[in-house]
């Protein structure tokens, strides 16, 4: 059977426990400011702004965002991440302006990679497409892209022992190990605007 209290106690008690929520909450109130404080010092080396070639990216979630002249490039990488990790060999590259008003077809065997170049060519391009090369380039296409050649503009984004950003006729070939695609196709952006030397 449950004992029999007065009303005072009752009082007592909900003032008791109401005092220990509200020491709770301020406790976790004052450790969480104390945790973004020591969070905001911790992340000085990650940088959220960055200066390269004379071009500011801002880092926005997971993206780094730059302007060059009125448009704006997103990148998963900044040129510091990217110089960081290796150089790169490049032959041929022409620039972005040389992709404006004409279609741009893409194979790429690495989603984010591709996701890159959608990304920043939108705008600049006619149209995007998904396409394979003939087979002379031993290429694993789906049956549903149509074959295209190098006489158009077309990305090949493909995993290889050897890291290399190339051109063939109006192909560019970006090769190397599956982590690395995504880097290398923001230095290959990174080139053809124009962010890069």
């Amino acid at each position: 059977m449950r004992k029999l209290s007065s009303k005072q106690d009752e009082e007592k008690r909900r003032k008791r426990n109401q005092l220990i929520m509200g020491i709770i909450l301020i406790g976790v109130m004052v450790v969480s400011t104390f945790a973004v404080i020591v969070d905001s010092f911790g992340n000085k080396d990650k940088t959220s702004n960055n200066n390269y070639n004379g071009y500011e990216f801002v880092k926005q979630g997971s993206y780094w965002y730059t302007s060059i002249g009125e448009r704006s490039f997103v990148f998963m990488y900044n040129p510091y991440e990217v110089q960081e990790s290796f150089n790169t060999t490049f032959t041929n590259i022409t620039y972005i302006s040389s992709y404006n008003g004409y279609p741009l077809y893409v194979y790429s065997e690495n989603y984010q990679a591709e996701s890159e170049i959608f990304r920043n060519f939108e705008g600049i391009s006619l149209r995007m497409q998904r396409a394979c090369l003939n087979s002379s380039y031993g290429l694993n296409c789906s049956e549903e892209f149509p074959i295209k050649d190098c006489s158009s503009n077309f990305i090949v984004i493909k995993e290889s022992n050897e890291r290399k950003i190339y051109n063939e006729e109006n192909c560019v070939f970006i090769t190397g190990a599956k982590e690395d695609l995504i880097k290398l196709t923001d230095e290959y952006l990174f080139k053809i605007t124009g962010i890069k030397d």
